[in-house]
């Protein structure tokens, strides 16, 4: 006989229980939630005391000086009175008014050195820049021999600037310089005479000629740093478009190291408008008048003339002035490069 044949089911499983509903929250049951603050960083005195000398050594060498120098711009402190310089008199805004009026010897003075001193500082920027411009877009490519050049490049600026300033002085000498020798014994470029380069008019090119020649490598390392943040595919994309090496020096180099062009002007023109050093150097306490400049001005009014007053008032002047033109100069950049982003 056959076995019945028996269908197997779905397994057994046990009934659901069913979970108790939980008891309802009470307002006593309720934890508030508390929002931590957050916690202040703990200040270490030791970064106080390392930072102390430097703001004192800054207190006492540069702020008050320079708030002395501002003070004494008010007074009329002469020779008369600079062994008790505290028992000068007050003037109030004489000295800047002696200093802007066009009209005294002393504001034509000051007006005639001032441009001058844009001059100079126009033709002493514009040349550096261009020679450091050049001399790095020259080697900005690889070749045998760039790290050498590159160095002979940077020894203006390695070297001491009131030695190269004497050093200088003594080329530009009348009778015995190398400069006349060159221009003059080899070239013949000025028959049998002998220009003088630290009198008259040519002074003041003899002024540009060692500015130039001390503030051009600072040009070119900028920029050769600038040039090397640059991709050589942006080049070479340019090329294969047909563009010209001038049109990739203006469409592409110009604009992309234009962060590093604003600050290379901005310092060199501070650092020229300033310039001291080298009309001192060049030419002592008095220098002639197509070579003054407003530093070397405003030292001939303190320290020969002896009239304080009037040189801090200069100073005041002046400092308004550089405060003024790098704000603008600032601002003009900003905006720049906020158009360019956009």
């Amino acid at each position: 006989m056959s076995q019945p044949t028996v269908v197997a089911g779905p397994p057994e499983t046990d009934p659901p229980t069913k979970t108790p509903p939980s008891p309802p929250i009470t307002a006593d049951d309720q934890t508030p939630y508390v929002v931590e603050e957050p916690r202040k960083p703990k200040r270490s005195k030791l970064g106080y005391a390392l930072v102390a000398p430097a703001a004192f050594m800054e207190l006492f060498i540069h702020i008050i000086p320079m708030l002395l120098g501002v003070w004494i711009a008010f007074l009329g402190l002469t020779q008369l009175n600079i062994t008790n310089w505290t028992t000068a008199p007050f003037v109030g805004l004489q000295n800047f008014i002696n200093g802007l009026d066009p009209r005294g010897t002393i504001g034509q003075q000051f007006f005639e050195t001032l441009g001058r001193t844009l001059l100079y500082t126009i033709i002493v920027v514009g040349l550096s820049w261009v020679l450091g411009m050049a001399a790095a877009v020259f080697l900005n490519s690889a070749f045998r021999g760039r790290a050498i050049l590159r160095t002979f490049f940077l020894v203006p600026y390695a070297l001491p600037g009131f030695v190269t300033t004497i050093a200088w002085a003594f080329m530009f000498n009348q009778r015995d310089g190398a400069v006349n020798q060159v221009l003059v014994d080899t070239l013949h470029l000025f028959g049998d005479d002998r220009p003088f380069w630290l009198l008259g008019s040519n002074s003041f090119i003899a002024m540009i000629i060692v500015n130039v020649w001390q503030l051009w490598p600072f040009a070119f390392l900028m920029l050769m740093a600038a040039l090397q943040t640059i991709p050589s595919e942006v080049y070479e994309a340019a090329s294969l478009d047909g563009a010209s090496l001038w049109k990739q020096f203006r469409r592409i180099t110009l604009p992309m190291i234009k962060p590093a062009n604003a600050i290379l002007l901005l310092v060199t023109s501070l650092w020229t408008f300033n310039q001291f050093n080298v009309p001192y150097v060049l030419f002592g306490q008095s220098s002639p008048k197509e070579a003054t400049l407003l530093s070397p001005l405003i030292y001939q009014n303190s320290f020969v003339s002896w009239n304080f007053g009037l040189g801090g008032a200069m100073s005041v002047l002046l400092l308004i002035a550089l405060l003024g033109a790098s704000l603008v100069y600032i601002r003009l950049v900003l905006k720049n490069s906020g158009e360019d982003n956009d």
